[in-house]
């Protein structure tokens, strides 16, 4: 049984990495999906509506939120995907990349989930927003990436006073990721050989790096009805690395 049918769910980020494999299984379970990411990624999945945003940029962002309602005929559904990354450490961080960094992971999903609220609230109930944190916004592996660990741990923070905020009608869960095996990590993740660097999944408790299509399954389980009694969860799906 398709586990999300009749569903109507946008997913930014949705034309590479977690948000793509997201977007896909999601088509794939059912669910009418609209694709909003950047121009170059457009027809990246097959079903899906895209639409062109910049997550950044309040008023793409509510062009696009338009958009995609009147494309898939409502929404009641988001999975915040879009993010970049930068490893650099304090020293390395000038302030035009800190507020990049932040634009785009932070106050870009803030700026979703502001202009998505009121269509989601007025479904009545069973509405889902899943936004993706990271396993450094929990615990930092070690120095560096000084931007990115302000920008997920804000995530997190957010996802918890917004799923005090919006219940009942509405369920916000962030899913935490460890090292995933997508295009945005293969400059740190892979060693000259391209091989996952032993450095990275000695981190870790399973010893490896996740593929995308493992932490897509988490985004299904908290956006369908098996997780209706769930929200407001930091969900670590990171191979162990945030115990180990």
């Amino acid at each position: 049984m398709a586990r999300l049918s009749g569903r109507k769910i946008l997913v930014t980020g949705g034309g590479s990495g977690i948000g793509r494999t997201t977007a896909a299984l999601f088509v794939q379970e059912g669910a009418a999906v609209a694709v909003l990411d950047r121009p170059a990624q457009r027809g990246s999945v097959p079903g899906g509506n895209f639409v062109e945003v910049d997550v950044a940029d309040p008023d793409s962002v509510r062009n696009a939120i338009e958009a995609a309602a009147s494309a898939l005929g409502g929404l009641d559904g988001v999975v915040n995907a879009a993010g970049i990354f930068s490893g650099a450490g304090l020293a390395d961080t000038t302030p035009a990349l800190f507020s990049q960094t932040l634009a785009v992971n932070l106050t870009g999903t803030f700026l979703v989930i502001q202009a998505v609220a009121p269509r989601l609230l007025a479904t009545g109930g069973g509405a889902t927003i899943v936004n993706i944190g990271s396993g450094v916004g929990i615990t930092p592996t070690g120095p560096g990436s000084t931007a990115y660990v302000a920008s997920k741990g804000g995530v997190i923070a957010m996802t918890k006073a917004l799923a005090m905020e919006l219940a009942p009608t509405v369920r916000v869960n962030v899913v935490c990721p460890g090292a995933v095996d997508t295009p945005m990590t293969q400059g740190f993740l892979r060693n000259a050989a391209g091989e996952v660097d032993p450095a990275i999944s000695n981190r870790y408790a399973l010893r490896r790096a996740a593929a995308p299509e493992e932490i897509a399954a988490a985004i299904l389980f908290l956006t369908s009805a098996e997780a209706s009694f769930v929200t407001g969860i930091v969900m670590p799906v990171d191979g162990g690395r945030t115990f180990h």
